[in-house]
């Protein structure tokens, strides 16, 4: 299978196996140069590993150390806007899954839909919406990954909320919370749609980390998952949205979350 050889392949180049896999969102990309002892990648050097199309994504995989411990990063993610199948934008969490990481740090940039935030803020996701109109996991299981039906209850690990609130409080900010959208994209959303997404509880909107979520909690593998607010959703400021706008965002807040991120690592267990 196409899983099955992007792992025989990375476990050729890599001297060491990933334990922690983290997911580089739209303007975070600079975490990927935190990496000591780098092994790099191109993703196009991976058999079936979907390029990364989007500007502000660096499409590469980074394995090495950090604070510690073993990670992988990937500086950059395939979304479905960009035309991939369900399977192809979670390919990189099931070959992490394969490859034996046991936890994984997904981030990406957001709308705030939620008037306390402002933009800037890091938010934790508690819990998500899927609203992307398909499931990752539909179609046949694949017992050696996970259950056909596995719950989605914990599938954010409340034990990791509760270290990521007591971090970032140990480094000087309070860190609020929310509930993320995932939309299709690559549209923005429309004022009404975001009135919408308020009434059924959304927080956040993006367009994509929860087919990655889904993925990770069919694998058991722990998730802690967050949002940098790269703008205030459409329809709350008299303004257009534009992707520009959401890379500066998050270039501005790279070294809050770089450091939230060294600090969160290490207590990271299997």
């Amino acid at each position: 299978m196409m899983v099955e050889a992007a792992v025989t392949e990375l476990k050729l180049k890599l001297p060491v196996l990933p334990e922690i896999g983290v997911v580089l969102g739209s303007g975070l990309g600079s975490f990927a140069d935190e990496i000591e002892y780098p092994t790099v990648i191109p993703y196009a050097d991976i058999p079936h590993w979907p390029a990364s199309t989007v500007v502000g994504h660096a499409g590469q995989l980074v394995v090495g150390r950090i604070a510690g411990r073993t990670v992988a990063v990937l500086a950059g993610r395939a979304h479905l806007y960009e035309g991939y199948t369900p399977a192809q934008s979670t390919f990189a969490t099931r070959v992490l899954g394969c490859l034996g990481v046991h936890s994984v740090i997904l981030t990406n940039a957001a709308g705030g839909i939620n008037a306390s935030y402002q933009p800037g803020d890091l938010v934790l996701i508690t819990d998500h919406l899927n609203l992307q109109g398909v499931n990752p996991l539909a179609g046949p299981n694949n017992d050696a990954w996970g259950t056909r039906f596995p719950g989605m209850t914990f599938a954010y690990t409340p034990a990791y909320q509760a270290l990521a609130l007591t971090t970032a409080q140990q480094l000087g900010f309070t860190m609020p919370t929310g509930v993320y959208a995932g939309l299709l994209g690559p549209s923005y959303e429309t004022p009404a749609e975001i009135r919408y997404l308020r009434s059924i509880g959304a927080d956040l909107v993006g367009m994509s980390t929860v087919a990655e979520a889904i993925v990770a909690a069919h694998m058991r593998i722990k998730v802690i998952a967050f949002s940098c607010v790269t703008n205030m959703a459409a329809g709350m400021l008299n303004q257009e949205l534009n992707h520009e706008e959401v890379l500066e965002t998050g270039r501005q807040q790279a070294d809050r979350f770089k450091s939230l991120l060294r600090a969160i690592i290490p207590q990271l267990n299997a």
